[in-house]
This record gives structure tokens, sequence and C-alpha cells, in this order.
């Protein structure tokens, strides 16, 4: 059993365990089902920098990246230095993230903010939504083609952007549909860690342009993002580049600031 077989095992554990506490009618009574969506695709579309930030306190890869900033802080160090979007982990057991996390970056920043979990179920789609995410992660690798369809609609029904995220050429072919927004390339291979930009370059000419290419993982240079570019990626999710500083926030400037030159 590889590490995200044991994420997906736990996460239906906890999801079976979530629902029998709050249901979704709970759900939808949120306040924040009424806050109005911010589609993190038309700022990518928009913007000559493409950063999306992370919030990220420790991964099974790197164990602790960084335990002691407040959420708060981090957001509206992202907001202040010009990304065009937060990546907030929820999950608990693995990234030391949490809903909380979500809904205290919601009340710091009017800036898209996307669900960084392993979503295998629509509750978590109406979670997500209820917490003050404006987009969803779903994963290509833990998810069959059928699935990919149900989750996406129901992510596009509440007005929530939907980022996809592949591997490698298999998980993109079953992926693609007009239910997604982003196709999102990890250049991470889950099973050895090792990462490697030449899948965000080989992949690019297999995702129609009706999407908004995003690359993952392993960017941390100016140098990284200026190699992807020519291939039309337009997001760039940068993990624990900033979050294992004191200041991810002016990092985050620093880096935006190097970038726009």
């Amino acid at each position: 059993m590889n590490i995200l077989d044991k994420i997906v095992a736990d996460k239906r554990k906890e999801v079976d365990l979530k629902k029998s506490l709050i249901t979704v009618a709970q759900l939808e009574q949120s306040v924040l089902m009424e806050h109005t969506s911010i589609s993190l695709a038309s700022e990518l579309k928009n913007s000559s920098t493409g950063i999306i930030a992370e919030h990220k306190r420790r991964s099974p890869s790197k164990s602790v990246i960084n335990q002691s900033l407040n959420v708060q802080d981090v957001a509206k160090g992202y907001a202040g230095a010009g990304v065009c979007g937060m990546s907030v982990l929820t999950d608990g057991k693995y990234f030391g993230g949490s809903l909380d996390d979500l809904v205290l970056a919601r009340a710091s920043v009017n800036i898209p903010l996307l669900r960084k979990e392993f979503i295998i179920d629509e509750y978590q789609i109406v979670e997500a939504r209820a917490y003050g995410a404006d987009v969803i992660l779903l994963i290509a690798a833990i998810l069959s083609r059928e699935e990919i369809k149900t989750l996406s609609e129901t992510a596009k029904s509440l007005g929530l952007d939907v980022l996809l995220e592949v591997h490698n050429e298999e998980e993109l072919q079953k992926s693609i549909m007009p239910s997604l927004d982003m196709l999102g390339v990890n250049n991470r291979n889950l099973k050895t860690f090792e990462v490697s930009l030449e899948t965000s370059k080989s992949l690019s000419e297999q995702i129609p342009d009706d999407f908004v290419k995003v690359s993952e993982s392993g960017i941390s240079s100016i140098e990284a993002i200026q190699e992807l570019k020519p291939y039309g990626y337009q997001g760039f999710l940068i993990g624990e580049n900033f979050m294992k500083t004191d200041d991810p926030g002016k990092n985050a400037k620093e880096f935006i600031n190097e970038l726009k030159k």
C-alpha cells in the first residue's frame, strides 16, 4: 500500500464519520454558502505571474515545514503580495491542516481559495463551499472517470472552480471533460516523491487550450516558471518554498516582483 492508498483509506473513514456528525442539510445552512465565488481560472488567465501560494504545515515527504505561523497572517501576506490564489491544505492526519484554516483564510482575504484535499465524495464539495472555498482540487490518481465527472459537475453546480490534477498521460486522457476549469500537472511522482519539470513539459501538448494549465510541485525558482511558460502554463502552485520561511507573504512578494522584471 503506497502513501496515497493509505491517505485515501483514512479519508473514507473520516468522511463517513463526518457524515454521521454533520448532515449535508446542516452544511447548506452555512452563511458562507452565500459567498460569491471568485474564479481562480479567470484570475490566472488575467495574470502575468500566475502564482498560487500554499498554506501547508507539514507533508508526508517533508514532515514539518512550518508549524509556527497562523493562517490569517499567511493569507494576508499572500494577498498583499499579489498572488492569484491561495491553496489551503485541509487534511489533518498527513498535512496538519483543517477546515478551520479555510474559514480563517476566508475571513482574512478576498482572493480565490483552493481547498487542497483528497476529495472522494460529493459531501466534501458541499463542505468546501460551506467553509469558504472558491475552488476544489480533484486528483485523477484516486478517482475513476465517472467519479471525476460526478464530483466536478457537483462542484460546478455549487459555483466552484475545478482544478484537476494529473501525474501522467493515462490520468490526463481519462480526465478531460467540460466540467473542469484547470488542469494541473503534478511534477512529483507520488510513488517515489521525485520531482521533475519534464512531466509538465511532456504533458503540456496534450492539454486542450480550453483549460488553464497549472504546474504543481518542485517550483521553487523564477527560472522554473520561465522554463514552463513557453509550454502554455498560466498557473504555478508553490507549496513549500514560501511556507518554509518565517514570513511567507514577504517572500511571495519578493518572488512575484522578481518574476515581473
